[in-house]
């Protein structure tokens, strides 16, 4: 308790979220608590009220506002946030590598849905097809199982704002800026541009909901990850650590040890929803590593028969191979002689990248009319596309890669990347007519 009935307990603002970083007063008279500055000399304090909860808002004359938020004696009390009880499968896992806390921020239990309607698969085999593009609206999507625990650790860090980055229709710098503004952080985006020296992003697609966000856009050009967006991210978060604020700086997308629990939470409810019995493969399309590592290793460790299958659309298959084995060494996995390596627990199918990342060709975008048109499902033109068109032809070409014929397709979402007007000389064929 931070304060006994009668006892007014009084936080400074701007010091920050996590209750461990805020300096706390305590007086039995509220008029002279009012009157007092903190020990960093600021003039005004949040407000007061007694026990161990405490209402704050951040006052106009500090360097930086916030939305007025709750905080408890022992960590924030933001909006849906849950202590974390891992899968008793994951006792083998570094146990400092365990997250204490998550923030509900997607739809639970995604349907697995029979998707026998999909054209162009081998006669004798079954495609079913799990629905990560429902886990919500603007946040649908597999990057909101990853937020879930990123952004919690960002506020349990007590930090004012958000840093990530990706492609200029990065559906994860979308998701990120939601999921940050739904818990009243601040988003700075870095990304990637054909042409950075043009400020004039648009209104279209992931770019639209970024902005409705009202994040910062940082423009690069085309620049690797580690060597060219990482270094002026981790420099933009230390210009605002000199400024008094404090950032919590997420890597492309979201694959990190901390992102990672958002597929074994995946994974199990996979297995809830008897997928290890009613198939024999699931198949992922992977861009930056994240969801292929949660779902192959959690895959190894509960033992499942299943046989894990990411189609890259960036980079190529060792470079996956590398990010999962520096996952399993993070883990406590790995690393060592004779030790789980991710070429023993995963397939990485290379050859589907088309022209690049985020970029498309006329065979992806056909692949998108005709499926929608079928089944009815969204794909989008920078992974779910080149996914779905990879099994299919790794079905036909290669069957011997896959353990039976039975195959789960995890979709991804990211259907947001669909309005940016690029598939629309694909649709030229529609029946318009006129009613007089």
């Amino acid at each position: 308790m931070l304060g006994n009935v009668g006892c007014y307990t009084q936080i400074c603002a701007y010091v920050g979220v996590g209750a461990r970083h805020i300096r706390i007063q305590s007086c039995h008279s509220l008029h002279l608590l009012e009157q007092q500055a903190c020990s960093l000399n600021h003039n005004r304090h949040a407000c007061t009220v007694t026990s161990n909860i405490l209402l704050t808002d951040r006052p106009s004359d500090l360097p930086h506002r916030r939305p007025t938020r709750r905080y408890t004696s022992h960590m924030p009390a933001t909006k849906n946030m849950i202590e974390y009880t891992p899968p008793s499968w994951t006792d083998s896992v570094d146990k400092g590598c365990i997250p204490t806390h998550r923030i509900r921020l997607s739809m639970q239990h995604t349907p697995v849905e029979d998707w026998s309607q999909l054209p162009g698969v081998p006669k004798g085999v079954h495609v079913g097809i799990k629905r990560d593009d429902l886990t919500g609206s603007a946040l649908g999507g597999n990057k909101v199982r990853k937020l879930e625990f990123l952004i919690a650790a960002a506020l349990l860090q007590g930090c004012d704002s958000v840093i990530t980055c990706g492609a200029v229709q990065s559906n994860h710098a979308r998701a990120t800026a939601l999921a940050a503004r739904s818990q009243g952080l601040d988003s700075h985006l870095f990304l990637r541009s054909n042409d950075p020296s043009n400020t004039n992003i648009g209104h279209q697609g992931n770019v639209l909901l970024d902005k409705l966000m009202g994040s910062t856009f940082h423009l690069l050009g085309r620049v690797p990850y580690k060597t060219g967006l990482l270094p002026p991210m981790k420099a933009f978060q230390d210009s605002e650590a000199v400024q008094g604020r404090k950032s919590f700086l997420i890597p492309v997308g979201g694959s990190d040890i901390v992102g990672w629990w958002g597929y074994v939470e995946c994974f199990r409810e996979l297995l809830q929803q008897g997928v290890d019995k009613d198939y024999t493969d699931i198949v992922v399309t992977t861009g930056s590593g994240g969801t292929a590592a949660g779902l192959a290793i959690s895959n190894y460790l509960c033992g499942s028969p299943l046989k894990i299958h990411a189609v890259c659309v960036c980079d190529n298959a060792d470079y996956f191979h590398r990010h999962i084995n520096e996952t399993l060494r993070e883990l406590g996995l790995g690393g060592k002689k004779d030790s789980l390596r991710s070429q023993d627990i995963i397939d990485i199918i290379d050859g589907y990248k088309g022209k690049g990342y985020g970029l498309s060709q006329p065979e992806e975008f056909m692949l998108i009319r005709d499926v929608a048109r079928s089944t009815a499902i969204l794909l989008d033109p920078v992974y779910t596309a080149k996914g779905v068109r990879g099994m299919i032809s790794e079905l036909h070409a290669n069957p011997q890669r896959f353990k039976g014929q039975n195959v789960l397709f995890l979709h991804t979402g990211g259907i947001f990347g669909l309005y940016d007007g690029t598939i629309n000389p694909y649709l030229q064929d529609s029946t318009v007519t006129v009613v007089a």
